[in-house]
């Protein structure tokens, strides 16, 4: 059995795990660490952090590895380079997202920069593309919109969250901490990382392994689990809603039963 199907085989045999139970438990030990009531050693520990989001990726990487090519590679190389050339001027000059501090360390940082950073931004976008794709949106002229939305709702719950939480902070901010310019610093950033994505995977059947592949959206659905559970606890009614409505357009699909089926 190869390195894929292996990741394939652990992902589907525990979905349930994977995109219900981790994010749960990331969003208690980060309330937690909020609340001050988690141990030092626990709190927004770093290396925590970054191994449970690594989990939660797994459903995309183990989707994506059977179809990724050198061109696929070389556009997930380039959105990450994209990645850290955005966050380092951001931090620098506050363009184009606002103002902004890491005020716990996301591992090990570079320049104000969390060398994990792809980690955290490029499977955002992905997510955003896949659902897009899912839903019927197949050609550059509508996918581009529809990708661009979706990473809109994404990060209408994950700032507004991330700010209640006191991982980063924003100056200025007036939507629950978070200045109306990180959303236009995100329509760029999509726009840029989706037109990247469309030309590095344009010669992969995507909606087929789409179709045949039960757990290739379930990175989202830890998204929502996670960041919808944070902003609900925080009383952030509109990012509740923005997670609502990923949930009504993921269920749309119908690839929402990990919870009650196995695969």
């Amino acid at each position: 059995m190869s390195l894929s199907e292996s990741i394939e085989e652990f992902v589907s045999e525990r979905r349930f795990l994977i995109s219900v139970i981790f994010p749960a438990v990331g969003a208690v030990m980060f309330l937690g660490s909020a609340e001050g009531i988690l141990p030092d050693i626990l709190s927004f520990n770093p290396l925590l952090i970054l191994a449970g989001v690594s989990v939660m990726r797994l459903p995309l990487v183990a989707g994506l590895a059977p179809v990724t090519d050198r061109d696929t590679t070389v556009a997930l190389l380039a959105v990450s380079l994209y990645a850290y050339i955005i966050e380092f001027v951001g931090i620098k000059t506050g363009w184009p997202y606002g103002e902004f501090l890491y005020e716990i360390p996301l591992g090990p940082m570079v320049s104000g920069v969390p060398i994990g950073l792809p980690l955290f931004f490029v499977p955002l976008v992905l997510n955003a593309f896949l659902l897009a794709t899912l839903s019927g949106f197949t050609s550059i002229r509508n996918r581009l919109p529809a990708t661009v939305a979706a990473v809109l709702l994404v990060d209408l719950a994950l700032d507004p969250a991330a700010v209640s939480l006191g991982v980063w902070s924003y100056t200025g901010g007036v939507f629950h901490g978070v200045p109306l310019s990180n959303f236009a610093g995100w329509i760029l950033s999509a726009s840029i990382s989706t037109l990247i994505i469309e030309a590095g995977f344009r010669n992969i059947d995507l909606e087929s392994r789409l179709l045949e592949t039960d757990y290739m959206l379930d990175d989202l659905v830890s998204f929502q689990f996670l960041w919808g559970s944070i902003n609900l606890y925080y009383g952030n009614i509109i990012p509740v809603v923005s997670v609502l409505v990923l949930s009504l357009a993921l269920w749309r699909t119908e690839k929402f039963n990990f919870a009650f089926e196995e695969s």
